[in-house]
């Protein structure tokens, strides 16, 4: 078992204005998943895409969109929200407050997987 606070993980740029860090994953020996803590500034977003895997987001502070190919749908601190796999989907933050998720995606060939390029 490990347990750490997720400041003390490295952040890295996602997109413009989207800051990342891995909580748990490979690192941590997780068999299954990876975890990882998204900060969205205001305006930022993460490009419209989709890929083969599903994952989860939680939503723990702010409020922000899902662009999906069916339309925006707004989320706020406490939402859930369930990608299906080949899903086009991308998260925004129109706010000035900061928005912050947990987005679990499954490990793919024992590795965190990479999003392709935008669509």
């Amino acid at each position: 078992m490990k347990i750490q606070n997720y400041k003390q993980v490295k952040e890295t740029k996602a997109a413009p204005g989207v800051m990342m860090r891995v909580i748990c994953g490979e690192a941590e020996k997780a068999p299954n998943f990876v975890m990882r803590h998204f900060e969205f500034e205001q305006g930022a977003a993460m490009p419209f895409h989709k890929h083969p895997w599903e994952h989860e987001f939680f939503v723990l502070e702010g409020k922000g969109v899902i662009r999906t190919s069916n339309g925006e749908l707004p989320v706020k601190a406490g939402d859930v929200a369930l990608v299906l796999s080949n899903e086009m989907h991308s998260v925004m933050n129109p706010n000035k407050e900061t928005l912050r998720i947990i987005c679990l995606v499954p490990l793919v060939n024992g590795k965190m997987p990479t999003a392709p390029a935008a669509e």
